[in-house]
């Protein structure tokens, strides 16, 4: 398998991101903005505790078609304000679902906890729906990963987390990419803190080439170090996954499932009550429908990328002020 030339969500053509983010907040948000306008969408949930905005649209069943841009932020409900700053300027642009003479942009977004991280939390003014319009500002096709965007102040069981992603070009010239923020109950990491669970899927180095841990046999969980810092509750790995090839939303939805995987190949333990574990899945349909060999392995592929995407999120993560939790590569003494 080989990623595309950026190994980033936006290889998938038609796809652009945007980060913005506060470091006295210790938060922030990430949009996909469409840059061809609607793209079809759906999603899965498999935690229990969920923070989402206009998902319902995204059921193969309703009436809405395609979405402008998904919003993954910080935050928690707070962060899903940050859809109103996006969906606010898209709406200037002349983007969104016409209705007569009425258009509305279709902005569904998902949240993760990071209330507890040693930010600055005493707002006045709900500060998402600037930091969404910020992000929208910044789309580009290159863009950071680790301490940026949503993934800000993001942590996992042990370290510090953050934002991933992570491509495929497949035999057939088809892409796949994915989009993700850590912020798990779980660990990216094995109990020895020095090798990741996603580490038989790494492509070359991307999340410093470390190869799986040679333990053998199966080793119990390490105590959390988020939970004594933080809190249990404070959680929720969010992302997306897309590709070039045209997919209806029932195809996306069954994508968005089996993309689940690579939560449960990267995470341990992954889709707890208290993570409110989503993807979206997202068809830009550049290319024409999968063929009969791709078809059964696109959510394969999904969750591979998704499997990496949450280890470079862990691995490019940077040490801020006053950081709840270390970095993986501070705890490896790489910092």
């Amino acid at each position: 398998m080989t990623p595309g030339p950026r190994n980033l969500i936006t290889d998938v053509a038609g796809l652009a991101v945007g980060n913005a983010q506060d470091d006295n907040l210790k938060s922030g948000t990430t949009v996909l903005l469409s840059e061809d306008g609607p793209m079809t969408t759906s999603y899965a949930v498999m935690g229990g505790a969920p923070g989402t905005r206009d998902t319902d649209l995204l059921e193969p069943d309703k009436t809405v078609p395609g979405v402008d841009a998904i919003v993954l932020s910080g935050g928690s409900a707070f962060g899903l304000a940050a859809a109103q700053g996006v969906m606010d300027a898209l709406a200037q642009q002349g983007r969104g679902f016409q209705v007569h003479s009425a258009r509305v942009p279709i902005v569904p977004a998902a949240i993760i906890f990071d209330l507890l991280n040693n930010g600055q939390k005493g707002w006045a003014k709900n500060p998402y729906p600037a930091l969404g319009l910020d992000a929208l500002g910044n789309i580009a096709h290159d863009f950071a990963l680790g301490t940026a965007g949503a993934g800000t102040g993001a942590t996992d069981a042990q370290h510090k987390g953050g934002l991933g992603s992570a491509s495929l070009v497949l035999p057939d010239g088809t892409t796949i990419g994915a989009l993700v923020v850590v912020n798990a109950l779980g660990s990216a990491t094995t109990p020895s803190g020095k090798h990741f669970w996603a580490a038989p899927f790494e492509i070359g180095e991307e999340f410093g080439g470390l190869g799986p841990d040679p333990t053998a046999n199966l080793q119990a969980l390490l105590p959390s170090r988020k939970t004594a810092a933080m809190a249990q509750h404070g959680n929720t790995t969010i992302g997306v996954v897309a590709t070039d090839a045209r997919l209806d939303k029932a195809a996306c939805k069954r994508l968005a499932t089996a993309a689940h995987d690579g939560f449960a190949r990267a995470l341990v333990p992954a889709h707890t009550p208290y993570d409110g574990d989503l993807i979206f899945a997202s068809s830009t349909a550049r290319r024409g429908p999968p063929s009969d060999e791709v078809m059964p392995l696109l959510g394969h592929y999904a969750a591979v990328c998704m499997s990496r995407a949450i280890a470079r999120a862990i691995w490019e993560a940077t040490p801020s002020d006053d950081d709840a939790l270390p970095t993986f590569r501070q705890a490896l003494g790489q910092y």
